[in-house]
């Protein structure tokens, strides 16, 4: 593995700044003088009280419309405030203990973006220089899976190459903790090897994460240089596999996580600005604790997207303007939550203290002890190290008998309606409910 040390611990909670803020959608937008960048620093206690080590920014950098589309990567977005803004969030998120992960968007750029506004007309040999910076041609330029407002960088010019060591270098240099590397299936991975060391080489506890989709995970890493990339493989598996009462699916995936952490600890979740709440994907409205027990106890490294510790609903939809549900404004801390929104950020805390005190959850390795399509055992390992979780999304109680588990007894250290340090050597798991105990030997 190539990420610094400071990972191993690292539980992100994760903001969309646009619209926390509600600069985006917004009928007036925002003018720098409203520093709204400011009202992420009110947030960052309920981040520490949440448990969390860092947060991790969407994008900050100055565009026209939701972020992805840069006009200025050296400018903080107008519409959320300036240099100075961003200097106190950083201050403020390091005086608390807080890692600040940047969202780096470098596969393609917005049409204000001052080189391809220069390229349009493609004449002079400025003009020209100008339009090597893409991929096509003045009037063909490539765009980002067909958003027209979203042009594709030339990935082979060594001005881009330079121009990308330079961006992270300078955030890096102002206080970041890393990036994440927006679209970075769509990146050539030469690209990525020619950036990362260099920027690297300068900013060596820096973490690199990269969003990719599908594909062949430790081959992207391989190649490109990557510490990490997101993980939704198992995002879909824990959904699909809690809707569809399908724990197999789930196992399988899990198997596939286990070679992904011999070489690289994968960003894991169960939610994100760019897909439904987990309390609006999942049917049952019990499963969510479900989905985040299985988050906190498998290696890799957790991110929680803001809201989500609240049980906030939203549903992506493939339109226009199809992600703002899930991209809300916030308001001054507190939130006003209901009893379920209580009970899910206690439960979020409780989990997430849990995998503070066992780090070694990191790259903990899990195998199945008990495999059934609605009831599911699995040991989640790290040398001797282990915890033993059951997840029972059945409508009959799930006995545990530990000795058929391979071990003498457990102690039960969560669950629901679980008597808390009891060492047994049979236990019952409630229907759609779970436990997590400590095996004994």
């Amino acid at each position: 593995m190539t990420e610094p040390d400071w990972v191993t611990h690292a539980i992100w909670w994760q903001v969309y700044p646009l619209g926390f803020v509600g600069a985006y959608p917004s009928d007036a937008p925002p003018q720098p003088a409203e520093h709204r960048l400011r009202r992420l620093v009110g947030w960052l206690d309920h981040a520490v009280e949440l448990g969390a080590s860092g947060v991790a920014l969407g994008p900050v950098f100055a565009s026209r419309t939701h972020g992805y589309d840069t006009t200025d990567h050296y400018r903080i977005d107008p519409r959320l405030g300036d240099d100075a803004d961003f200097d106190q969030l950083i201050e403020e998120s390091h005086r608390r203990g807080l890692r600040v992960l940047l969202d780096g968007v470098f596969n393609h750029v917005g049409t204000e973006f001052p080189h391809y506004l220069t390229a349009l007309d493609g004449g002079s040999p400025h003009q020209q220089e100008a339009a090597r910076w893409f991929r096509g041609r003045p009037g063909e330029f490539g765009t980002f899976e067909g958003h027209g407002d979203l042009i594709t960088l030339n990935h082979r010019n060594p001005a881009v190459v330079d121009h990308v060591v330079d961006v992270m270098s300078h955030w890096l240099g102002r206080g970041a903790d890393g990036w994440r590397l927006d679209a970075a299936y769509s990146v050539p991975e030469r690209f990525w090897a020619q950036v990362i060391p260099r920027v690297r080489s300068v900013h060596p506890d820096a973490w690199f994460v990269g969003e990719v989709i599908h594909g062949d995970y430790p081959a992207v890493v391989s190649g490109s240089g990557f510490d990490s990339v997101t993980q939704y493989e198992l995002w879909k598996a824990i959904w699909s596999g809690l809707n569809d009462g399908n724990f197999h699916e789930l196992d399988h995936s899990l198997k596939r996580h286990n070679d992904f952490l011999e070489t690289f600890a994968p960003l894991t979740f169960i939610g994100n600005h760019d897909v439904t709440r987990i309390a609006s994907q999942l049917a049952n409205p019990a499963h969510p604790a479900h989905a985040l027990v299985i988050l906190m106890t498998t290696g890799g490294v957790p991110s929680v997207y803001a809201g989500d510790e609240l049980g906030f609903h939203g549903v992506k939809e493939e339109r226009f303007g199809g992600d703002d549900a899930v991209r809300p404004e916030f308001g001054a801390p507190p939130l006003p939550v209901d009893d379920a929104g209580a009970q899910t950020f206690a439960l979020h805390q409780y989990l997430i203290g849990l995998r503070r005190r066992h780090p070694w959850l990191h790259t903990a390795r899990t195998r199945a002890l008990r495999l059934e399509n609605r009831q599911y055992v699995y040991e989640t390992r790290s040398g001797d190290n282990a915890l033993i979780v059951a997840l029972n999304i059945d409508d009959t109680p799930m006995r545990l008998r530990l000795a058929e588990l391979g071990h003498q007894s457990g102690v039960v250290i969560a669950g629901a309606g679980a008597p808390p340090e009891e060492d047994v050597a049979e236990t019952t798991v409630a229907p759609q409910g779970w436990l997590i105990l400590r095996p004994v030997q």
